[in-house]
Parts: C-alpha cells; sequence; structure tokens
C-alpha cells in the first residue's frame, strides 16, 4: 500500500461530495480543492487513486435517491414488467431525457476538451450559471407559488411529473446538454429545464434527482472497473479498503440530509442563494489561477501521459495545482455538473 487514506479524510471527502452532488454547483470541483488541501495528490499514483475515490464514492449519493426514492424506482420497475403504466412512462421520459448527452457527449467529447478546458470558459460558465439562476428567482416565484389548487398565482398550470410528455422530457435533456460545456451544472440545468417545462420545483428537483441514477451510476461503475482492471495498484491497494466503504456511507448520509433540505428550500424559496454562491466560487477559482496556485488545463493526449483513469462523464473542469504547497493536483476532472463520453462525472 502505498498511502492509506484516513478514516478522516476519508469522512472529509464524503461529507462534501454528498453535500454538493446534487446542489446546482460543482461536486468534483470541491472534492478536487478539497483533497489538494488534504494533501491527497502528492504523488501520481495517489493522485489517481484519489481521483477514482472521488468518483467511486457517488455510490452513496446514488444509495441516496434510491433509498428516498424507492417508491418511484419500483414504480419503474413494475413498469418495465407491465404492471405500472406510470411508471412505464416516467423510465420512457428518462431514458429520452438521458440520450441527446449520451448522443452528443462521444460526439463533441474531444472538441470539448480542447477548446473549452480552459480557464476563461470555464469561470464564464459558471459566472453565467450563477447569473442565470439570479434571474430566474423573481420568474420562479411568480409562477411557481405554491397553491392548493394546482396554479399559480397567475394562473399557470403546473405539469406533474406522471404525466410529462416525452417531448418536454426531451427538452429537458437537451437542456442538460449545456452542462458539456465545463464550469456549468447538471443538476442547475435539468431542475432550471424542469421548471421552464411546467414542473413543480420539488418535482423538477425529484427529475434532476432521478436522472442521475444512470449518469452517476454510470460514470461510477465504469471508473470501479477501469481502476481495478487497469495496470499497477489499485484505489483499493493505495487507499485502503476501509476508507472507501466509510467513504461511500457518509456520502449516503450527507446526500440524503442535502436532497430533503434543497426539496424543501426550493418549494419555499428560488435558486438565487446558488446562483451568488457560483459567483463567489468564480472569483475564489480566478483568485487561485492568478496566484498560480490553481490552473485548468485540457487533459493531455493519451499517448503523451501516463495512463489515467477517466470515467465516461461530464468534466466539469479539468483542474491543476502547482503550488508550493498542497495545491498539486494534476488533469483531475470536475465531474458532477458537466457530460462527455455517454456519461457524467457527478
Amino acid at each position: 500500500m502505498i498511502t492509506e487514506l484516513t478514516i478522516w479524510q476519508a469522512v472529509i471527502l464524503g461529507v462534501v461530495e454528498g453535500i454538493t452532488e446534487y446542489l446546482p454547483i460543482s461536486s468534483t470541483g470541491h472534492l478536487i480543492i478539497t483533497s489538494s488541501l488534504l494533501g491527497l495528490d502528492e504523488t501520481p499514483q495517489q493522485k489517481e487513486a484519489v481521483d477514482a475515490f472521488n468518483i467511486i464514492i457517488q455510490g452513496g449519493a446514488i444509495l441516496a435517491v434510491l433509498g428516498l426514492y424507492w417508491q418511484r424506482v419500483r414504480q419503474m420497475i413494475l413498469g418495465i414488467f407491465g404492471r405500472d403504466a406510470v411508471g412505464l412512462r416516467l423510465m420512457r421520459n428518462l431514458l429520452i431525457a438521458f440520450l441527446p448527452a449520451v448522443v452528443l457527449g462521444l460526439l463533441l467529447d474531444e472538441v470539448i476538451e480542447r477548446l473549452l478546458f480552459r480557464p476563461l470558459p470555464v469561470i464564464l460558465a459558471l459566472a453565467l450559471g450563477g447569473v442565470l439562476m439570479i434571474l430566474l428567482t423573481p420568474w420562479q416565484r411568480k409562477h411557481f407559488h405554491e397553491a392548493e389548487s394546482g396554479e399559480s398565482a397567475l394562473g399557470h398550470n403546473y405539469v406533474d411529473m406522471e404525466n410529462l410528455t416525452w417531448g418536454r422530457a426531451l427538452i429537458i435533456g437537451l437542456l442538460q446538454c449545456v452542462a458539456m460545456w465545463p464550469g456549468t451544472s447538471r443538476s442547475m440545468m435539468t431542475i432550471v429545464g424542469g421548471m421552464v417545462m411546467g414542473l413543480r420545483p420539488r418535482q423538477a428537483a425529484e427529475f434532476s434527482f432521478l436522472l442521475g441514477l444512470p449518469t452517476l451510476g454510470g460514470a461510477c461503475v465504469y471508473k470501479l472497473a477501469k481502476n481495478i482492471t487497469g495496470d499497477g495498484a489499485n484505489l483499493f491497494d493505495t487507499l485502503g479498503v476501509a476508507p472507501a466503504i466509510v467513504g461511500i456511507l457518509v456520502a449516503t448520509l450527507s446526500a440524503a440530509i442535502a436532497i430533503k433540505w434543497l426539496v424543501g428550500y426550493l418549494s419555499r424559496h428560488g435558486v438565487a442563494v446558488f446562483g451568488w454562491y457560483r459567483i463567489a466560487l468564480c472569483a475564489f477559482l480566478g483568485i487561485l489561477i492568478w496566484q498560480g496556485k490553481l490552473t485548468i488545463t485540457p487533459p493531455p493526449p493519451p499517448h503523451t501521459s501516463p495512463p489515467t483513469q477517466t470515467s465516461p462523464s461530464s468534466h466539469e473542469d479539468h483542474v491543476v495545482g502547482s503550488s508550493p504547497t498542497s495545491l498539486t493536483t494534476e488533469t483531475a476532472s470536475f465531474h458532477e455538473d458537466d457530460i462527455t463520453s455517454g456519461g457524467w462525472h457527478g
């Protein structure tokens, strides 16, 4: 074993993953910065293992959704076997929303990495996403004021998730593809897309969570398989089995708490707070880049770099840290919110 991850380090990473995974901010961006501050990327082997660890603990976020929305999942399973028409329709809509990102991710992966994995595009995406959510809040308050009548104060008709048409699901999926731009948020685009399509904020968030199951699940399984079957030590050899289990369990609990909070918050308030947070994060990253402590660069071509385990996914930001202290992350990827190669990092 090269350098085992301590239990406390696994707890910290699990908390960061769980809290940020389903919020309209960059979960893996926070994980990468946290990993650097904890000094977990001092050797190439350790950095590679921590990158894989940060993907694997997404399993906790998946378990949280499965636990909180098990009735929806059961409904969809019954629908597959022809025993629940509503469940079958929901499964169909999720697949329709999922497919555009798979297709466009495969087609645009290399172009996105070459053109958009730069400091300016990433910071611009963070800032524009923040502005979007700030501007969206007054509209949300007007059109999605909770009312027992099923209509907003302005007479806006809500659409129940069970009755969402395939066309509206497709539009949500197309909006999700905007998250292929590094620095954008998958959850932001799907929640905003759901509200634009007439879903109440609570149901827009629920649709976003359920849509995250195939995306995060695919990235998690792919990353684990690549890491275990690759040459050299895998993440369990490098970091230990116990920290991985602890990280997943902590991520499950913290994600469940974050989901419950987010759903309640969106029902009563707008998304402006996340917009302001993104702008603050944008400024923070800009300062780190200006000081030379953090750089955002495209990943090197495979033939010019040591093998790195990358997930089929959305890469929000590839971050390279090069500070005199502990910020030494190399070609790591922000995964929660952006899409590529037929899958997501987060």
